[in-house]
């Protein structure tokens, strides 16, 4: 079993879904984590429980990923707490489906690309600014960078430029031991866009379809690979995309 004794990982976005399981699963493996959210302050409040009732030491910070001043508050008060950071995990994100390219916004594509973009891109910029040697850096993307869809134009597409910034960061501090890695999950069942089950039917009807493995995921089949990145398991896996998609085309 891998070991994340004495570490501590920063994980945007972590109050529900993915964010959560990743934290709870690196709390399990025994690392300090940090739970970051921009609302939801009642399901933070759960996810820290979960956390401290495994035996480690744990904090949540509410901050908005869009915002650079409350990005960099984020990363102060987690240094401050425990000393470090070992870990990051640039999973915030929010998700828009079945809107045409005919049919969105500006103010929906500046949403998306403020907190999916830029909040990725200055989560990133941070932990390698306050991220230890040796450390783990981590950003969850979406199979929609990988396997275009109709009406995901704006979606795909604010998920797709920190795929870049991964490649040129692992290059940038690779030297220090630091991993720079993505997963690319297909869509998650009980998070996002799916967390109610009974939503967007035909859509699931065909994700499901389009999968050999005939589900969508499961939070634990990306909190698996999570895990991987942050062990000792991958300290020479740099700079890589790794879909977690059960062989889906789409």
């Amino acid at each position: 079993m891998n070991s994340l004794q004495n570490k501590t990982a920063l994980i945007t976005g972590s109050a529900r879904g993915l964010g959560k399981a990743i934290a709870e699963r690196y709390a399990a493996l025994g690392a300090n984590v940090v739970i970051n959210f921009s609302k939801d302050s009642i399901s933070a409040e759960e996810t820290l429980s979960n956390t401290i009732a495994m035996g480690v030491k744990a904090i949540a910070v509410q901050a908005d990923v869009s915002k650079t001043s409350d990005i960099e508050r984020l990363f102060d008060e987690s240094k401050k707490a425990f000393g470090k950071i070992d870990i990051v995990v640039a999973n915030a994100g929010i998700e828009m489906v079945e809107t045409p390219v005919t049919q969105f916004t500006e103010e929906q594509f500046d949403r998306l690309f403020s907190i999916n973009t830029k909040g990725a891109y200055f989560t990133m910029q941070q932990a390698a600014k306050n991220i230890e040697d040796n450390g783990r850096i981590i950003y969850i993307a979406s199979s929609t960078t990988a396997f275009p869809v109709p009406g995901m134009a704006v979606y795909g597409g604010s998920k797709t430029t920190p795929r870049y910034l991964v490649d040129v960061l692992s290059k940038e501090i690779g030297h220090r031991g630091v991993t720079v890695n993505s997963i690319i999950p297909f869509a998650v069942d009980y998070s996002g866009i799916f967390v109610d089950p009974s939503a967007y039917p035909e859509l699931r009807k065909s994700l499901i379809e389009s999968c050999p493995m005939g589900r969508l995921a499961e939070v634990e089949d990306v909190a698996n690979l999570a895990e991987f990145f942050a062990s000792d398991l991958s300290s020479f896996v740099n700079g890589q995309h790794l879909l977690v998609n059960g062989g889906a085309t789409q």
